[in-house]
């Protein structure tokens, strides 16, 4: 179930392997203000914890476009 969540709630993975350049980020910030359904349509997914499993750049895109809360999955059962 997606839920909106407040985005100070949300930690960033520290395992997370992937980065994303300047260019993609800036290129993913405008997405994500220009056509926020399609971030409904794929949310950022997070353990019971809060601890994004899926999503680390669509987060720090959401941070940096001033977002309050995003859509989330809560995946209880994975790590």
């Amino acid at each position: 179930m997606i839920q909106k969540i407040n985005i100070k709630k949300l930690v960033a993975n520290p395992n997370n392997p992937r980065t994303i350049s300047q260019g993609k980020l800036d290129k993913l910030v405008n997405s994500i203000k220009t056509f926020p359904e399609m971030f409904e349509l794929r949310p950022i997914v997070v353990d019971k914890d809060m601890v994004v499993l899926g999503g680390n750049q669509r987060l720090l895109a959401s941070i940096e476009a001033g977002l309050k809360e995003v859509p989330v999955i809560i995946a209880d059962n994975l790590t």
